[in-house]
């Protein structure tokens, strides 16, 4: 979107798996009948078939102009194009499909990875020996603050290995 003139830009770091974005909901509440809505391509908007359905036709109820400019395509109010709803519903689908994949994906190489003894997420910052010696020095009055600077974690990661 370069080469475009825009009044306001809304950049989402968040992934568009779903609706709920705080970015998004501002560009909504803030577009306004007449406006143009620039969008660089459809999964950019959602990767999912429902949300990026319901996102365009909100906007296009509310006389707002949508342009997808990769695949080219423009959506606005009053207007309607059976082959471009096709083409948007045949694209979110492929996007929606694509995650999907990749969640698989991301599942097979985390079950993979479980089963070949390696560590999955962060490893853990006490041995159940810490916890234990921590417990019982608390028992005896030392302070769990000046514990935690003692073993380098912080005092919530204290507090949740004493659970």
């Amino acid at each position: 979107l370069r080469d475009i003139e825009l009044d306001k830009v809304f950049e989402e770091k968040a992934s568009a798996k779903n609706a709920n974005r705080p970015q998004l909901e501002t560009c909504m509440e803030w577009l306004r009948e007449g406006d143009i809505l620039h969008v660089h391509s459809i999964d950019r908007l959602a990767r999912n078939l429902q949300d990026l359905q319901s996102i365009v036709q909100d906007l296009t109820d509310k006389a707002v102009t949508v342009i997808f400019h990769k695949e080219n395509l423009t959506f606005s109010g009053g207007t309607s194009d059976p082959m471009k709803t096709l083409m948007l519903q045949m694209m979110g689908a492929f996007s929606e499909f694509e995650r999907a994949l990749i969640n698989e994906r991301r599942k097979e190489g985390m079950a993979a990875a479980k089963a070949a003894g390696k560590q999955i997420g962060a490893k853990r910052k006490l041995t159940n020996d810490d916890v234990s010696a921590i417990k019982s020095r608390i028992a005896t009055g030392t302070s769990k603050s000046s514990l935690a600077i003692e073993y380098g974690i912080s005092r919530q990661t204290l507090y949740s290995a004493l659970k």
